[in-house]
């Protein structure tokens, strides 16, 4: 059976968003969510990104600035982050 798991993206962007693709391998269901802050346009950030819109994971972010994400307010997020089985802070 699989999970549904949460990564919450804050302090540590690139280490969150390399740990979101590789648990991709698990086969579970993984939505990012990139919070209170611009995602560092690094290479290796981009990379990541990139890499998780080909798998088709879901992005979500409550920065407008934040491109390929979908926008969400705070309690919308807050209301999502309950359905999972797992939450990552990062």
């Amino acid at each position: 059976m699989s999970k549904r798991i949460a990564v919450v993206v804050r302090d540590r962007q690139a280490e969150a968003l390399r740990m979101a693709v590789g648990l991709i391998l698990l086969d579970d269901l993984i939505h990012v969510y990139v919070l209170d802050r611009k995602v560092d346009e690094t290479e290796q950030n981009s990379l990541n990104i990139e890499t998780m819109q080909d798998l088709d994971m879901e992005l979500y972010t409550n920065i407008r600035d934040n491109k390929d994400m979908q926008y969400l307010d705070n309690r919308q997020i807050a209301e999502n982050l309950l359905g999972y089985d797992h939450v990552l802070m990062y």
